[in-house]
């Protein structure tokens, strides 16, 4: 049996940055222990799945080691596999996540792809010794979203030096650990790492974002703001808040199309 398969660049409009993801439009649900092999056989940061059912798509998200709650760029690019390669003809399309619930994409100006997710709860928390010793630098603000920690530091410059101990980091009880402060050219910086899942450093990270963009659009004092990800590859994101809900865009590519054998 052969199953489509897409990879595809995230938040990026040229190849080679970005956050690469692999899309699998799927005819109906394979066993869950074969969509995790997949993912780890693609060894990308995520592997998204999905199926039609009626007027939306069920979506789920694998990385190389476990299915997670919520992918942006994965979502993302599945949502430029379905508008390129599946004769969509509407506007938006909507997603389902069992583990997220409703999610949606939406095309904008300029090839831009507008996902319009959960905003993220985030607390202040008291600041944690051993993501200080793993980070090597002590933040301004500590909080806490549903899954994963934001540390808030003083520029973009802190950001960048940043080298974790990944060893330290993976003993943390969190999916992953955003670091952030304001950027030089853009509203807001971020890096996020998740050693727990199979990835040190995420390229480009949606998902981080709702927990970023309520934190940001307070504290400026406005509700559209930019962003851009610091990793090696690097991704810019252009970001808005609506109370309850975000909205996540940016551009995407396709690298590869291809049959895996099942």
């Amino acid at each position: 049996m052969k199953q489509k398969i897409y990879q595809i660049d995230a938040f990026t409009g040229q190849l080679y940055s970005g956050n690469p993801a692999a899309v699998c439009i799927l005819d109906s649900w394979i066993e869950d222990d074969l969509m995790q092999k997949i993912a780890m056989e693609n060894n990308l940061a995520e592997t998204a799945f999905a199926v039609k059912k009626g007027a939306e798509y069920i979506i789920r998200w694998f990385t190389p080691e476990l299915e997670v709650d919520l992918c942006g760029h994965a979502t993302l690019a599945t949502a430029f596999v379905i508008y390129n390669y599946y004769e969509h003809n509407e506007s938006k399309i909507e997603f389902f996540s069992p583990r997220s619930g409703k999610l949606a994409v939406e095309k904008g100006k300029n090839g831009l792809l507008i996902m319009d997710f959960p905003a993220d709860e985030i607390k202040n928390s008291e600041p944690v010794q051993a993501i200080n010793e793993a980070i090597g630098k002590k933040p301004l603000y500590t909080l806490k979203g549903k899954t994963d920690y934001l540390l808030i530091y003083e520029n973009q410059r802190q950001i960048e030096d940043i080298t974790p101990n990944f060893f330290l980091l993976n003993q943390v009880e969190a999916r992953g650990i955003i670091v952030s402060a304001p950027g030089d050219s853009t509203d807001f910086v971020s890096r996020f790492f998740a050693p727990q899942c199979g990835v040190n450093e995420d390229p480009v990270t949606g998902s981080a974002h709702t927990s970023l963009i309520p934190y940001w659009a307070k504290v400026m004092g406005k509700s559209k703001l930019t962003a851009k990800q610091l990793s090696k590859r690097g991704g810019d994101i252009f970001c808005e808040f609506l109370d309850s809900r975000v909205k996540i865009a940016g551009k995407a590519v396709p690298y590869l199309k291809g049959e895996i054998i099942l």
